[in-house]
């Protein structure tokens, strides 16, 4: 369970800075990477995502191969406590606070 937790983490990272204002492919790669040795990829598939990357640096733009990848790897986490990596809180949270308020409150 702590591996998918660090690859949330990563993942999330990742996301961070493509949609943030740095956009950094230095920070982009270190988190492809990263995510990439944490699921403990094949030499191969390594080596296919660094070629992506030094694509991606020379083109100026993100390659679609990277954000297949990541999003992937993203579904196959989709479990309750990667979910919190997030911040996703679940709907029986979300009840609990529902529950607190009263009519009379509002």
């Amino acid at each position: 369970m702590p591996g998918e937790i660090y690859q949330a983490q990563v993942i999330r990272n990742f996301f961070e800075t493509i949609t943030g204002a740095d956009r950094n492919l230095t920070r982009i790669t270190m988190c492809v990477m990263s995510l990439a040795k944490l699921r403990m990829e094949s030499p191969e598939k390594m080596q296919f995502l660094m070629e992506q990357m030094r694509r991606s640096r020379d083109k100026r733009e993100l390659s679609v191969d990277i954000l297949d990848y990541v999003c992937d790897v993203a579904i196959i986490l989709d479990i309750p406590s990667v979910q919190t990596a997030f911040g996703v809180r679940t709907i029986q949270e979300a009840a609990e606070d529902f529950k607190g308020v009263s009519v009379d409150s509002l």
